[in-house]
């Protein structure tokens, strides 16, 4: 599951074995974890973050899209 981004907190990451899936990036926090679809940039799903927390990550996922589509690219070969 490699790891793209640890900013403020919170780890962006993908699972290995996600590739036949669109782009994505999964977020977490402890316990709290999310996963936003990237083109468009759109929440897939979420446990245990408040509503104010997923406005501010999506706008974390918005700033660093292309870094994680380029890491995406990258790992899965597309």
């Amino acid at each position: 599951m490699p790891t793209v981004l640890l900013l403020a907190g919170y780890r962006f990451f993908f699972y290995s074995l996600e590739g036949t899936e669109p782009p994505h990036i999964h977020v977490e926090r402890g316990d709290e974890v999310a996963k936003y679809w990237l083109s468009p940039v759109q929440l897939a799903e979420s446990h245990g973050f408040r509503s104010h927390e997923l406005n501010r990550l999506r706008a974390m996922v918005i700033e660093h899209r292309a870094t994680f589509l380029e890491a995406w690219h990258v790992h899965f070969g597309d």
